[in-house]
């Protein structure tokens, strides 16, 4: 679970199997590949990933858009929309949801690399909503098992919205070790994603 983990919600197989092609490419790992709503809802309950791909127009209809106002009041996770539809009333109800990120088909995998990377920091900095980093200390201090000075060095790049790959050469260490310390890291704060880390450090200090 240590990866940026990517729900794909699209309903052409082929397409889909592209999208996992390319986050394989990027440095994404996809959590789950699913082709309707309801197996999209069922993979958020169960599975919570750090961020969605969602083709707006499922077989019946724009199920993609309902799927986004359900992640908006239950999941709270960043979410990107990926279609070959571009209208103005399409992109207009789109908006409405507030998307993280917005891609037309044919994409490029800089282009999904840019969107997501820009989706997870910007997420990240509307949960932390002008809340820094507490120092070590403080944090341990909440904590049955605590955060070595390494984890915490890990905490602050998922903090900073940064992938497995960029959080290994920052640090120069090996991406298996990055992901060996994040999970540890959710262990001990008893999370699942990135996502779930900083809201639980965020809640922590509150108390």
């Amino acid at each position: 679970m240590s990866e940026v983990n990517v729900l794909i919600v699209e309903d052409e197989p082929m397409v889909a199997e592209d999208i996992a092609e390319a986050l394989n490419n990027i440095d994404f790992k996809v959590s789950a590949v699913v082709y309707t709503e309801k197996a999209a809802l069922e993979e958020l309950l169960q599975n919570t990933p750090d961020i969605a791909i969602l083709d707006i127009n499922l077989k019946n209809g724009k199920e993609g858009i309902q799927i986004a106002e359900e992640i908006n009041r239950r999941f709270h996770i960043p979410f990107v929309y990926l279609t070959a539809y571009s209208d103005k009333q399409t992109l207009e109800m789109a908006q409405h949801t507030q998307p993280a990120g917005y891609l037309v088909k044919p994409f490029t995998e800089k282009n999904l690399f840019a969107t997501l990377q820009l989706a997870l920091l910007n997420h990240g900095r509307r949960l932390k909503d002008n809340f820094s980093l507490p120092a070590l200390d403080k944090i341990n201090t909440k904590l049955t098992a605590p955060i070595s000075d390494r984890e915490y060095e890990l905490l602050a790049k998922i903090f900073e919205g940064l992938t497995t790959k960029q959080m290994a050469e920052q640090l120069f260490i090996a991406a298996s070790t990055v992901k060996t310390h994040i999970r540890n890291i959710y262990l001990k704060l008893d999370v699942i994603n990135r996502s779930g880390a900083i809201a639980r450090i965020r809640e922590l200090m509150l108390r």
